[in-house]
């Protein structure tokens, strides 16, 4: 397999292997207590686990995003403030 097309960077490939990470985890936890944990937050609507797990990557990307056209380079803050921002998702939505 040729994989040039991409830029294989040991944050490139972190950043995979964490959503991977989170997926099998998911899947477990799926496995061990079925249900997904379904209840109504401030959204109003009915959420299990594998939703507030794509709300919060979708916000963090969003968040990551921003914070590269806003302020600048360095992430840590931006992951920090994405951390948090799931966080509130997993406990609130």
């Amino acid at each position: 397999m040729n994989l040039s097309w991409m830029a294989w960077t040991k944050p490139t490939a972190l950043f995979f292997l964490t959503i991977i990470a989170l997926l099998i985890f998911m899947a477990l936890w799926e496995a061990v207590k079925p249900g997904g944990g379904p209840r109504v937050g401030i959204l109003r609507f009915e959420t299990t686990r594998g939703d507030r797990l794509f709300l919060s990557l979708l916000g963090s990307a969003f968040i990551h995003l921003a914070w590269l056209g806003l302020i600048g380079s360095n992430l840590w803050w931006a992951f920090g403030v994405s951390l948090f921002y799931a966080v509130f998702v997993f406990n609130f939505v």
